[in-house]
């Protein structure tokens, strides 16, 4: 696979272009992203589906630019496909063959049922394992779903339901019984879908409104990809939207402007699949199409997965900002062994030695950007790159570990501006960082291997060395403890 590759999206109401680079064989970052309102199918829904002039002008001129973009970045592979707009349109091909002569570029029109296996495929590789879930991407034209359990994806629908479909054809005449009419006859296409605890919400419709929330529950992780929330939540905040009844109301509501016409639309396909599908919990997806177009091409060999006990962020954030790998991966080994060693006597529940390991991993990271102030780009680089696989409870307390790390245990005030995030009991985050900060002390002498063993008496840790430690023993007395009974002591 080429190692900068872009990814165009024709949608019925943007088309988006996404730069990717690869960092190693299945590491990879987002490079550069682009986006114009085109609006593609405007007008169309009214002419039976007939694309009209003036949008596929647009779309010929922001296509054009993107392929500037393309150029600058020295992009080698260019994957671009269209959704419900052209595959609905009886002279698609008049559009598709002016761009091929003009701009040289081919565009890959896809089935509604590939366009929701796209999303799925993203979802199940780029989130938090998922059981039981359904993922949903309100288009401009078209609503695709998809089941997802772990890995497994199932079930790829496409409805005919889309924001400016629905707009065009019923909101801008106010019919708003005719288009839940609409809506309910689309919608038994789901008759078979049950057993779904999850809604995984892609695209900019969902994203919109999950931006929404998060603005007005003042959520401290300024984070969308993974967002979760209650569905009751959902439901009560589609029905403000609904209920709105000028643009000055969508502002109170965290909409921005450049939604006012297309939400309520999106709004009230949302609250229609909540009343027919009994669905407890929302998360969100900053990812979708583009990135499955991405991934199928990245994982092809691999059946459209990553290796198992692989992380593409961690990986991305070792590959960039690490540069001694062998110290990295030393601090995480020692870790294991002092949180398989501590984690009883301080209390600590067994379900966060993965973030302490991934914290010690990633702790050099930033020193790549500035060495004296290496904690603080640390934080900053895991809480804003540690973007796939995780939650944002793990990702607050990853970043929390590496921003306290070597230091004094974690303020009260992060404690408090985190508390939704960060474990109930406060001893937690307090012995994790400790622990941590330890293992960073112990190895201040940077051995090539760990050249000392440890052990656990009663409330003594007990290192063991042929060697004096001698900047390991200064720097471990300068620690601040969790437990004023809990010592260090070096034979």
């Amino acid at each position: 696979m080429a190692k900068r590759v872009a990814v165009i999206d024709i949608g019925s109401n943007s088309v988006r272009m996404v730069v990717y680079e690869k960092t190693s064989r299945f590491a990879f970052h987002l490079l550069h992203e682009e986006k114009s309102k085109v609006r593609i199918s405007q007008n169309a829904y009214k002419h039976n589906g007939y694309l009209q002039e003036e949008p596929m002008q647009r779309t010929m001129l922001a296509l054009h630019d993107f392929l500037k973009i393309c150029d600058s970045f020295k992009v080698r592979k260019i994957l671009c496909v269209a959704t419900s707009a052209l595959r609905d349109a009886p002279n698609k091909q008049e559009f598709l063959q002016a761009v091929r002569k003009k701009l040289k570029l081919n565009i890959k029109i896809i089935s509604g049922e590939k366009e929701a296996f796209y999303g799925a495929i993203s979802c199940a590789n780029l989130l938090p394992k998922q059981t039981n879930a359904l993922t949903i991407d309100i288009g401009g034209g078209s609503t695709e779903l998809a089941q997802i359990n772990d890995k497994e994806i199932s079930n790829t629908i496409s409805l005919k339901l889309g924001t400016v479909r629905l707009k065009e054809l019923f909101f801008d005449q106010n019919d708003i019984d005719g288009a839940i009419a609409y809506i309910d006859k689309e919608l038994n296409a789901l008759e078979e879908i049950d057993n779904i605890e999850t809604l995984i919400g892609i695209g900019g419709t969902f994203r919109a409104i999950s931006s929404a929330i998060l603005k007005e529950e003042e959520y401290p992780l300024n984070k969308l990809h993974a967002f979760e929330y209650k569905a009751k939540r959902l439901q009560k905040y589609l029905h403000k939207i609904l209920e709105a009844q000028t643009n000055k109301e969508l502002k109170e509501l965290f909409i921005k402007s450049n939604r006012y016409d297309v939400i309520k639309p999106g709004a009230l396909i949302l609250q229609r699949i909540l009343k027919k599908i009994d669905i407890s919990h929302i998360i969100t997806s900053g990812v979708g199409v583009r990135e499955g177009v991405y991934l199928s091409d990245l994982l092809r060999h691999s059946n459209n997965r990553f290796p198992s006990n692989y992380n593409t962020s961690v990986r991305y954030i070792l590959d960039t900002h690490v540069d001694d790998k062998a110290f990295s991966n030393n601090l995480a080994h020692l870790c294991k062994k002092l949180f398989n060693l501590t984690h009883k006597y301080f209390d600590i529940n067994t379900e966060y030695k993965d973030e302490l390991t991934i914290a010690a991993k990633l702790y050099p990271s930033g020193s790549s950007v500035h060495f004296y102030s290496q904690n603080k780009h640390s934080y900053y680089i895991i809480q804003s790159a540690l973007e796939y696989g995780f939650t944002h409870k793990e990702i607050t307390l990853i970043a929390t570990l590496a921003k306290y790390a070597k230091k004094k245990l974690p303020a009260d005030e992060h404690l408090k501006l985190y508390e939704k995030l960060l474990p109930k009991e406060k001893n937690e985050t307090l012995a994790l960082s400790y622990i941590l900060s330890l293992a960073i002390a112990l190895l201040s002498h940077r051995p090539r291997n760990i050249d000392f063993s440890i052990e656990l008496k009663k409330e003594t840790l007990i290192i063991s060395s042929k060697e004096e430690l001698y900047l390991a023993k200064i720097a471990v007395e300068k620690l601040e403890r969790p437990s004023k009974d809990f010592r260090v002591k070096f034979l």
